[in-house]
């Protein structure tokens, strides 16, 4: 049975891109699609009132995510990011569902699964929220591609609260950071999959804590290099445009969204409260 292809012609370049997450960690993802696409207009919706997604249900967790989805279409945005691990693996089909092929739609699991599994990578860690090892669809997506690689997820939730918090550098996060890097579920690991976009702020203390032992793979540019590519293929790239407007939903205002969001856009930055 033969795949329907997919046609964007009533797209424009001009239109920006909707990325969402539950919080601050779509930033990082946000941060490197701005840095690799300097010219496209972004919108991006961060769920701060339901944060953390890790700790929701299924059920939650895709109401939000086509809520959101559904108001980014509103906005007119040529594609969809979605920006979170957790809503990937809980709420992919029916954001899919919502979208209805009207816009391309790029989740943070799958490109990095299918990088993964093409490079030399024998023995694979994943540390990421509750709701997305539950869901087993890194190991479920990396095996798909190579059913060699021996995949470990292991669930760290105290992370992301701890982010969001603002506790980056302090005492606190080492803590938490060695207490859950020294399980032996990870003992044996040559690369480790930071599976939460809010990890990567924690970037430089997690690589300290391996030293050069595992490789610590970076999600956001590799997601923000499948955006190019897709976009790229629909003609769909904008290469125009000297002064790209960057607006910012967020279901519930907080200080450490707007100091990390202002650190990685500036201060000329549109932040709008928003509930939907």
């Amino acid at each position: 049975m033969k795949t329907k292809k997919q046609d964007y012609s009533h797209l424009s370049p001009k239109q920006p891109i909707g990325i969402f997450d539950s919080g601050v960690g779509g930033l990082t993802v946000a941060k490197e699609i701005k840095r690799l696409l300097p010219h496209e207009d972004l919108i991006y919706f961060g769920d701060t009132k339901h944060l953390p997604y890790g700790e929701k249900s299924k059920e939650a967790i895709i109401e939000y995510s086509t809520k959101i989805t559904n108001f980014l279409l509103e906005q007119n945005c040529k594609a969809i990011v979605i920006a979170c691990n957790t809503a990937t693996a809980n709420a992919l089909n029916e954001v899919m569902q919502s979208v209805a092929g009207k816009v391309p739609v790029i989740d943070v699991i799958n490109p990095v699964a299918e990088k993964v599994s093409y490079e030399i990578h024998n023995n694979v860690g994943v540390i990421a929220t509750k709701a997305t090892v539950n869901s087993g669809l890194y190991k479920k997506s990396i095996r798909k591609h190579n059913k060699w690689i021996k995949v470990d997820e292991l669930a760290t939730p105290l992370l992301v609260p701890a982010i969001e918090e603002g506790f980056k550098n302090h005492p606190i996060t080492h803590a938490i950071i060695y207490n859950y890097l020294s399980n032996s579920k990870l003992k044996n690991i040559e690369t480790l999959i930071l599976g939460c976009t809010h990890y990567p702020l924690l970037i430089d203390e997690i690589k300290q804590y391996y030293g050069n032992r595992v490789r610590v793979i970076d999600s956001p540019n590799i997601v923000a290099n499948h955006l190019k590519i897709i976009l790229d293929k629909y003609n769909l790239l904008n290469d125009h445009n000297p002064k790209p407007n960057y607006h910012f939903y967020l279901s519930d205002l907080t200080k450490n969204f707007e100091k990390i969001s202002k650190k990685f856009f500036g201060k000329s930055i549109d932040l709008e409260f928003k509930v939907l």
